[in-house]
């Protein structure tokens, strides 16, 4: 692997500062991508803290939240942010990473196969363009469609239908040349277009040999191809049917780099490239994808919107939204991407958590069993404990092993002891 530019990797909640060498867990940059990732923070402050400015008595940092993935800087510094899992090497950490973006829904990561990863030493931006060049590379075994692309020209023969107005503002003089219109089937649709244009695009990102070396082959498939120049709208004129279906995971990736800001919406001119992903979304979506795959349940739902908080003139005000709710709300799961706190007032578990349980368990009348998702930390030994339980409800406390998945099956009795009526 050989890297041409600076990129730098550090977990959820490291710090950035200015100097020549890291400390630890935090990392040093230079002047220049330091007032870069400043601008970026500042231009976002009033939407989402994707990272925080803070000052110590040293020096001015700035802190990693809980978004990770990659932020790229103008003057081609890449930073990578992963997941705080602890004691797991930062290439287990991005196996897992990878695990948990494939559960995204109407994401690009789904088709593909952890076990084929070859090198997790890569920064991410390099794996998600070898990820995208695998699934290109299943396309054009697959072929490459090709459509009636509609054209106009100014031919010295007859073809297709005759323009008369176009023919009597430019031939009058020129008899023997025919403005016409006509189609012909070629491969230079739309889809394709969008395609080679993300092609060109993952050209100038790449970093490493071999997929500047993928890129310059499979540019070359497409080389009779045009370049969309202005994907929003072809992407817009994009029409779902069964002959395009193989098309679907790849016209995903191909939003996912030319529009980057696809999963987390930002804004700045000093951030050439980001691809942030929330943890607390990801982990949602990994415990959901678990439980339903695993689950022996009537039904699971993700994100219910069943129930207001409080009613006004018949308007619901505060709409609740449970992570999981399961068999119509007799079991509500929420998770939480944290570690629970040393505080044993309450057992480390916060006030707001509690209050936001309470909520669920009153306006789903029918809820039985209440769920706090936790990930496991790796210095407790434990996998579950009941944390409260009156006449109608109970509340337990589940930690999921994020670093051996099947571990969870162990869980398999507090989820489901209740769930088979």
């Amino acid at each position: 692997m050989k890297l041409q530019t600076k990129y730098i990797t550090l977990k959820e909640y490291s710090y950035i500062f200015i100097g020549q060498e890291n400390k630890g867990t935090h990392k040093a940059v230079d002047k220049a991508t330091f007032a870069q990732l400043e601008s970026f923070i500042l231009q976002n402050s009033n939407t989402v803290q994707y990272l925080k400015i803070g000052q110590n008595r040293y020096h001015k940092f700035i802190q990693a939240q809980n978004y990770v993935g990659i932020i790229q800087t103008k003057n081609g510094t890449t930073i990578e942010i992963l997941p705080k899992i602890k004691n797991i090497s930062n290439e287990e950490v991005k196996k897992i990473l990878l695990k948990m973006l494939k559960t995204l829904k109407k994401s690009p990561f789904k088709n593909f196969n952890i076990a084929n990863l070859q090198n997790t030493k890569l920064p991410l931006l390099e794996i998600f363009i070898s990820m995208f060049l695998d699934e290109l590379s299943n396309l054009i075994k697959k072929g490459i469609k090709s459509d009636y692309i509609t054209k106009e020209e100014n031919l010295k023969f007859l073809k297709g239908k005759l323009k008369i107005a176009q023919q009597i503002k430019h031939n009058t003089i020129h008899k023997e040349r025919f403005c016409v219109e006509y189609d012909e089937f070629l491969n230079d649709r739309i889809e394709n277009r969008l395609i080679k244009t993300t092609l060109q695009y993952l050209y100038k990102k790449a970093k490493t040999n071999k997929n500047k070396q993928r890129i310059r082959e499979y540019l070359f498939v497409f080389d009779e191809i045009s370049i969309s120049y202005d994907p929003k709208i072809d992407f817009d004129k994009i029409k779902s049917n069964r002959q395009m279906k193989d098309y679907a995971q790849i016209l995903l990736w191909c939003k996912t780099f030319l529009f980057d800001n696809s999963f987390s919406p930002y804004k700045g001119s000093d951030v050439a490239f980001a691809l942030l992903f929330d943890m607390n979304l990801l982990f949602e979506s990994y415990v959901f994808d678990y439980l339903k795959r695993n689950g022996k349940f009537d039904n699971i739902t993700a994100q219910d919107k069943k129930y207001y908080l409080a009613y006004q003139n018949n308007k619901g005000k505060f709409r609740l939204k449970p992570d999981i709710v399961i068999n119509g709300g007799k079991i509500i799961l929420d998770t939480k991407w944290k570690l629970l706190s040393e505080d044993k007032t309450h057992q480390g578990i916060s006030q707001a958590d509690m209050y936001q349980l309470y909520a669920y368990g009153t306006k789903y009348q029918e809820c039985e069993k209440l769920f706090l998702i936790y990930p496991k930390d790796e210095l407790k030994n434990i996998n579950y404990y009941e944390f409260f339980k009156d006449k109608k409800l109970s509340l337990e406390v589940v930690f999921f092993d994020l670093k051996n998945i099947e571990n969870n099956k162990n869980l398999d009795i507090v989820f489901f002891k209740q769930t088979i009526k």
